[in-house]
């Protein structure tokens, strides 16, 4: 009879605590997608007025009070554009090197806590960084390729290591069958282990990417300039960018409620950048991985 209750009570108990678990966890997603579709509703109420033709085709004019923001989103995609080439390929190579070639020791160990260790520093270290090397040492100017480069390092080490946390999801009897049956290592690399991991390495270089588009402090001081009339004629010259843009235009405008409107309809314009950068990934991402799994 008691046991009987025992188990009856732990029941109540394992019950109990599965009902509060599930309701913590329906409770955070909830507020999760509460504050998003709020964020939303809110850059969407104030900046979606400011949104026409003129503003996404013309260049600022009478103190960035008029006119529109070519120019930033320009410069941006440039900007990006820099960052992904130097990035994604350079962070993936490394990844697969680490994963697949580098031998198990104290150095590797050393190597990946480095790399996590520089995920974590804050981007107007990197700004400085980039500075010292891009600007004044190797000579490329306050320009684009400065602060394109500048943002890559910045996004090398999540490139890395999500890179790398995409190719150990594999299971080691891809390889190890690939490998019985005589492939080189790069043979069983790539036809076993990038199609499986390459969903998870682009996932995670977008992401990347994505939190360099909206980056400030870094090219602040590589590149960005506070009013530009016109288009850059190369990756040596200065640039306007939407985040800078918006920094600008909210704190340091010298008619700030005047330039509000504008400002949120810049932060509009930025989000639904990376929105479309990350839909373009997807779709790639998508090809890849039919094209490699045949």
């Amino acid at each position: 009879m008691k046991s009987s209750v025992k188990k009856s009570r732990r029941h109540f108990r394992s019950q109990l605590t599965q009902f509060v678990g599930f309701l913590a966890l329906r409770i955070s997603v909830y507020s999760v997608l509460f504050m998003l579709l709020y964020f939303f509703y809110d850059l969407g109420s104030k900046g979606l007025g400011a949104i026409s033709w003129e503003f996404l085709s013309q260049v600022p004019r009478r103190g960035m009070t008029e006119g529109g923001i070519l120019p930033a989103i320009v410069g941006t995609f440039l900007v990006t554009l820099i960052t992904a080439l130097f990035a994604v390929p350079l962070g993936m190579a490394a990844a697969i090197y680490l994963n697949e070639y580098a031998r198990a020791g104290r150095l590797t160990r050393l190597i990946r806590l480095s790399i996590r260790n520089l995920a974590g520093v804050p981007s107007i270290v990197y700004g400085l960084f980039g500075v010292i090397l891009f600007v004044n040492i190797l000579k490329f100017g306050t320009s684009i390729l400065s602060a394109g480069l500048t943002l890559g390092l910045l996004t090398l080490p999540w490139t890395i290591t999500a890179s790398e946390e995409a190719l150990k999801s594999v299971p080691d009897s891809y390889r190890e069958g690939a490998l019985a049956l005589g492939a080189t290592k790069w043979q069983m690399i790539r036809t076993n282990v990038l199609p499986y991991s390459i969903p998870g390495m682009l996932t995670g270089a977008v992401l990347g990417l994505a939190r360099a588009a909206g980056e400030t402090a870094p090219i602040m001081f590589t590149g960005a300039a506070f009013y530009l009339p016109f288009l850059p004629r190369s990756f040596k010259d200065q640039f306007m960018a939407l985040p800078y843009h918006i920094y600008i235009m909210a704190t340091q405008h010298h008619a700030i409620d005047k330039a509000r409107f504008l400002a949120y309809g810049t932060a509009l314009v930025l989000v639904a950048f990376v929105v479309l950068f990350n839909l373009g990934a997807i779709l790639v991402r998508a090809r890849l991985r039919r094209k490699w799994r045949h």
